[in-house]
């Protein structure tokens, strides 16, 4: 006899998952603070209780879904001020590891770059948002491990990891991707020459646009649940 709580005939298996729930999370299709119930989840991944218990606690553990007292497991989401300070701890960082490349840069890091922007631009004609966040992180971390320093490079991506939910959805919107093309290829022609700071401002400018966004989109829900509390609609 088949239980209220058994899983689908086919299931998906652990990691294909995790993988579902993270793409659903940093492209935004789940909400920032959005409930996450196991039951829903079940039936939108096809899968059994205890795989969506393990692909929670996996994104819980890197920061991407909060466990809130008497309300469960919900995507994390940042209040505008949260958001402020963590950008400017990533900019700082960001700018300092930049600087420290040696410039020119040496002709093997450039053509690691170029190779990654080659299959970048390859992949923004035919998009797929996780191949292009992967593309794209992959450019970002090449370059500051030109640095030198594999602390500060730990912790630039610590922070990289942190703003995923706020910066990869930037990546589904089609001018926001060809400005990432455009100011990658210029970070290229950058490192061919001698102004560090020139290239340390565009890596800190070129944060701006996803920080931007998620802050309107906080303003817009805030907004809007303002409006639902003065005409008494809010659930």
């Amino acid at each position: 006899m088949r239980t209220r709580n058994a899983p689908p005939a086919e299931l998906h298996a652990p990691m294909d998952v995790l993988r579902q729930l993270e793409d659903d999370v940093i492209f935004g299709r789940l909400a920032p603070g959005a409930r996450l119930v196991e039951d829903a989840m079940m039936e939108r991944y096809a899968t059994s209780r205890h795989y969506v218990r393990r692909a929670l606690a996996a994104l819980e553990r890197d920061g991407l879904v909060r466990h809130v007292p008497n309300v469960g497991a919900t995507v994390c989401s940042f209040t505008a001020e949260e958001v402020r300070q963590i950008y400017e701890a990533r900019e700082m960082i960001t700018r300092q590891i930049v600087l420290m490349i040696p410039l020119p840069a040496p002709e093997s890091l450039i053509a690691r770059l170029e190779a990654i922007q080659d299959e970048y631009r390859r992949e923004a004609d035919a998009p797929n948002l996780r191949r292009l966040h992967e593309l794209n992180d992959a450019f970002h971390l090449a370059m500051l491990e030109g640095c030198g320093n594999p602390y500060l490079v730990r912790t630039a991506k610590e922070y990289m990891r942190l703003t995923l939910p706020i910066r990869a959805g930037n990546l589904a919107d089609g001018e926001g991707l060809q400005r990432s093309l455009r100011e990658h290829d210029h970070m290229i022609a950058l490192l061919r020459g001698s102004d560090a700071w020139a290239l340390a401002q565009l890596n800190v400018a070129h944060m701006q646009a996803s920080k931007t966004a998620y802050l309107a989109r906080l303003a817009q829900m805030a907004a809007r649940a303002a409006t639902q509390d003065r005409t008494g609609t809010r659930s």
